[in-house]
């Protein structure tokens, strides 16, 4: 552990808070970063530290250390929500109505904006190189994609994220080996049949029947294909179908999630949906399209990257922050620059019940425990400090 940095942020905390806060009123959605871009960018020049910008929105930056040694990443998202804030009684609720932080990504920026001022302050001393990655478009399952594209993980030997966690309780971080948040995909079925007058059955064939009897059915693709051993999630979230209340549809359209940690359940799954789709079709004469587009891959902690971040959250902040906790079925795009090099994800717990900050992420009324923030800034830049160091 370095004490400069921990002495730096804590020196800091207001200047942290006073930034989260800022950005959780200016919020801008995936790929519309351009003024949040445009806040990382000035914050980075007056430190002197060299950057790049990503294409449309995003930032690479870089803080090279006066001794040689291993590049580690460190990664902070930074979009917002298309949800509308709740949380009216705020000093600093957004100012766009429809759109909100309504995940954490302006804590997370605003750590790794911090992380990044406390590593400056001691490079000469670093052995090695941080790179900073400010990311667009994680709640689109993209930005992480570009940002590789764009040369994010030429390099680099490590790579370590945060996300913070309203359902992990405060002063606690999980960071276990092995898989934290499951591959998210997204299909549609788009069923045909038959349309004609709601008085007349026997000349059609009914879309409305072919997609009841997929949605009532499908979980059997999990329940009765899937080892049990394994886990896997089927959502249907949306389902169209028909157009008047005397008219036999003709067509249907259902779309849902699959979740996954398994590469080949994944695969499993998605052969298994195809396959049912077409056959309940087929039961009724009618005809079935399926289009399956994979989201996020699982997000799998290196288990070496997984027990160095034990021994940063153990020194830094003592062996009882250490929290174990189940993976979730949610989907982080972090999972594509962990497809390039080692590296973990780690959960900051902000949940506190009397501060209401126990909502769940995507909610109107989601906030943090803004004591989390100079938790969160730490970790960013003492793992940095202890991998390049190991």
């Amino acid at each position: 552990m370095n004490e400069k940095i921990k002495a730096y942020i804590l020196e800091h905390e207001e200047e942290l808070i006073a930034t989260r806060r800022k950005l959780h009123s200016e919020p801008e959605l995936s790929w519309e970063e351009e003024n949040t871009t445009v806040f990382i960018c000035e914050q980075l020049e007056a430190l002197g530290i060299p950057y790049r910008r990503t294409e449309p929105t995003g930032v690479i930056a870089e803080i090279k250390g006066g001794k040689p040694g291993k590049t580690v990443a460190l990664r902070g998202d930074m979009d917002a929500l298309s949800v509308q804030e709740l949380n009216q009684d705020l000093s600093y609720k957004s100012n766009f109505d429809g759109k909100m932080h309504a995940c954490g990504h302006d804590a997370h920026t605003s750590m790794l904006l911090f992380a990044a001022k406390a590593l400056h302050q001691v490079k000469d001393e670093i052995p090695g190189t941080v790179r900073l990655l400010f990311q667009p478009a994680e709640e689109i399952a993209e930005g992480a994609k570009a940002m590789v594209k764009q040369g994010a993980m030429d390099g680099v030997d490590n790579v370590f994220g945060i996300h913070i966690w309203s359902q992990t309780p405060m002063k606690k971080i999980v960071c276990n080996p092995g898989p934290a948040f499951a591959a998210a995909d997204i299909f549609k079925v788009e069923f045909k049949g038959r349309g004609g007058h709601g008085a007349i059955p026997q000349d059609t064939i009914d879309a409305a029947v072919v997609a009841s009897s997929f949605v009532m059915n499908v979980q059997t693709v999990v329940s009765r294909t899937v080892d049990p051993l394994d886990s896997a999630v089927l959502t249907i979230g949306k389902m169209e179908v028909g157009t008047r209340f005397n008219v036999i549809a003709e067509n249907a359209v259902i779309e849902g999630t699959v979740r996954t940690f398994n590469k080949d359940t994944r695969d499993h799954v998605e052969r298994e949906l195809e396959h049912y789709a077409n056959t309940v079709a087929s039961l009724y004469g009618a005809t079935a399209k399926v289009t399956y587009t994979r989201g996020t891959n699982a997000v799998i902690n290196d288990t070496n990257s997984a027990r160095l971040s034990h021994e940063v959250i153990s020194e830094s902040f003592g062996p009882r922050v250490l929290h174990d906790q189940q993976p979730t079925m949610g989907g982080e795009d972090f999972s594509f620059f962990l497809d390039e090099v080692p590296g973990c994800f780690a959960l900051v717990g902000c949940g506190n019940p009397e501060k209401d900050t126990e909502w769940a992420h995507h909610h109107g009324r989601f906030n943090i425990d803004e004591d989390a923030l100079i938790t969160g800034a730490e970790l960013y830049a003492q793992y940095a400090w202890v991998y390049l160091n190991s």
